[in-house]
């Protein structure tokens, strides 16, 4: 119940960030369009690329899910780290892009804009129609009604990956600012202990200037 409480404090949290991606998620398409592209087709090999290089090609500071969830730190990550995150982006398709993302706001104070959580939310709540759709058709085994949900559940799977191959891509944009590609000095890999985790509570401002609050 505490590892739940203390989970639901890091998310409050995160809403006072105040540094904002360097591209929202409307306008990772554009910053990365070939990206956008090979995140889209090839989704887990690009979650594990964007893993590997959150934690600076340092494997043994690889946890599970970036320390997010239950399981983490339980799965044998130090003995193979590597096939440890090739598992977790192949079948944990969803939680290896939210924890790449996690890890990149809390170690870089990045809040989520509003935008971006609009878009977030509704691939959920799409998920969830699709999820109740199918339920119910199947339940009354009327033929129209399962046609529907399975038009839903296409519109929805539609929907999931593409959010999620623009979700990746603005992640990929954010660690070409981190490392000076997109001009600027690349900032230098910080000490173990202040790659983020959900025990730490704020992490350092780093390479970032103070931004506003909102976004809009």
């Amino acid at each position: 119940m505490a590892a739940s409480q203390d989970y639901i404090d890091k998310a409050l949290l995160r809403r006072s960030y105040r540094n904002v991606w360097h591209t929202d998620l409307t306008k990772a398409i554009q910053a990365d369009f070939p990206y956008c592209c090979l995140s889209l087709w090839c989704g887990p090999c690009v979650s594990y690329m964007l893993r590997r290089r959150a934690l600076y090609n340092d494997m043994s500071r690889y946890v599970c899910c970036a320390g997010y969830m239950p399981c983490s730190g339980r799965c044998g990550e130090s003995k193979c780290p590597e096939l440890c995150l090739a598992t977790e982006a192949f079948l944990c398709f969803g939680s290896s892009v939210a924890s790449t993302r996690f890890l990149l706001q809390d170690e870089f104070n990045i809040q989520t804009t509003q935008c971006d959580n609009c878009i977030i939310s509704f691939m959920f709540c799409l998920q969830q129609l699709a999820c109740i759709c199918s339920l119910v058709a199947c339940i009354v085994g009327n033929q129209e009604l399962s046609e529907a949900s399975q038009a839903i559940s296409c519109v929805s799977d539609a929907v999931y990956w593409t959010v999620c191959s623009c979700m990746q891509t603005q992640h990929k944009v954010e660690m070409d600012k981190r490392d000076g590609k997109l001009g600027g000095a690349a900032m230098t890999v910080p000490p173990m202990q202040q790659m983020s985790r959900i025990d730490q509570p704020m992490p350092p401002q780093v390479g970032y200037a103070p931004q506003p609050a909102s976004y809009r």
